[in-house]
């Protein structure tokens, strides 16, 4: 301990080393001046060993309160990343299973669109390619075409719609991979986060492998706030529900076209099949009625042909009575002087071979118009059989390639 003024004052004059004795009073003195140097030490050791008793048990009831209030902090951050952990494994799950939704849903789709594009679009483009084969009168703009181009634009448009749905599918699909990827993340750096601070709870003031920092740099290396570290998780979850309850209703969407495009292509096929049943009916029906035309047309060729043998058989008949008359006639022109008279038989052969005349040049009309009416029954019969050739082809046509095709032409809920 220093000494004070006051001691510096009392101190006895001591005498240098020449002196070889001292006095009783400076012996007392320095007695006096030793002990209370003595209890001045004394008492300042007692009063720092009351304030050294105190500062430690101060010191360990903060160091107490201090690490089980580090404890508690530390045990309620584990709960709340436990927390956070557990939502954002809850709305993965719920985003890899709508992945898997709607991966069911794109396959879906594309089944549709094959169907659609390489079934039905391709069985219409034969039909209305083999229906332009149609010959003649045949090669009508009928119910048939309007209902197969009608079908080829419903087609086109079940087309399109699907492809739109399906690039909807896929970008949806694109954004839940993403928001997983988000999520994954965030769950690497919550095990991290939890290895860490599970690891800082088992931590004890006696174990052997703590270290004390002794660099210069601020201790709190942390640069994110709290309300930030909360709002990133929040706003992983509120992304991923967005993103999930849109497959939803994407995918509840898709239930409602394919439906739809399904329902409208089975509608137009069934109508494109009433025409093209009609039409074929109609077409057999017209077929029907020239074959019989042709088969009675073939008889009036027979009778026609057996008629105009008859007339020039009778022709041929009338030529010899005409010869008779006309050499009859003849004879009787050389009778001698009085004789050439005109009596009876010279009248009645003038008259005979006047009505023979008419009659041949009746008969040769006759036989002019009967040939003339066989050629148009030829010519008819030539018609008809083109017809029916028409008839036949179209029917070819109509009910075997186009019936035959659009069997295959199949509408299900994919």
């Amino acid at each position: 301990m220093a000494k004070t003024e006051t001691d510096v004052n009392h101190v006895p004059f001591l005498p240098t080393r020449f002196t070889s004795r001292f006095t009783l009073d400076e012996w007392h003195l320095d007695n006096q001046f030793r002990y209370r140097c003595s209890e001045a030490q004394r008492e300042l050791s007692d009063r720092l060993l009351a304030e050294a008793t105190l500062a430690c048990e101060s010191a360990k009831e903060i160091v107490k309160a201090n690490k089980e209030e580090t404890d508690h902090r530390l045990l309620e951050k584990l709960n709340d990343i436990e927390f956070r952990k557990g939502e954002l494994l809850r709305i993965r799950k719920d985003g890899v299973l709508e992945i898997d939704a709607l991966s069911v849903y794109r396959e879906r789709i594309t089944d549709v669109l094959k169907s659609v594009k390489r079934n039905a679009l391709a069985i219409c483009e034969k039909c209305l390619v083999a229906r332009e084969r149609r010959l003649g009168i045949d090669l009508v703009h009928d119910d048939v075409e309007r209902s197969l181009l009608k079908e080829r634009e419903v087609i086109q448009g079940a087309e399109s719609l699907l492809g739109r749905v399906l690039k909807e599918t896929r970008e949806q699909i694109r954004k839940l991979k993403a928001t997983l990827y988000h999520i994954d993340q965030d769950l690497v750096n919550k095990e991290s986060n939890l290895r860490i601070d599970r690891r800082n709870v088992t931590f004890k003031e006696t174990d052997f492998n703590l270290s004390v920092h002794h660099d210069t740099s601020r201790l709190d290396q942390s640069v994110v706030e709290l309300n930030e570290w909360e709002l990133q998780t929040n706003s992983n979850v509120i992304d991923a529900n967005k993103e999930v309850n849109k497959a939803k209703q994407l995918r509840c969407y898709i239930d409602t076209i394919i439906k739809q495009t399904i329902d409208d292509l089975a509608r137009q096929k069934d109508v494109t099949n009433k025409a093209l049943r009609q039409r074929i009916e109609q077409t057999r029906e017209a077929k029907t009625k020239l074959e019989l035309q042709h088969s009675e047309v073939i008889k009036q060729i027979i009778v026609m042909t057996s008629n105009i043998t008859h007339i020039k058989k009778s022709m041929a008949d009338k030529e010899g009575y005409m010869a008779l008359a006309h050499t009859r006639l003849g004879h009787r022109c050389q009778r001698p002087g009085i004789e050439l008279t005109q009596d009876l038989v010279e009248a009645n052969l003038v008259k005979e071979i006047h009505e023979l005349r008419n009659v041949a040049a009746n008969l040769q009309r006759m036989l002019c118009e009967a040939e003339a009416s066989l050629r148009f029954l030829l010519k008819t019969q030539i018609q008809l059989e083109e017809n029916i050739n028409v008839k036949t082809n179209t029917l070819k046509i109509d009910e075997v390639e186009c019936m035959t095709l659009r069997q295959s032409m199949d509408y299900h809920a994919y």
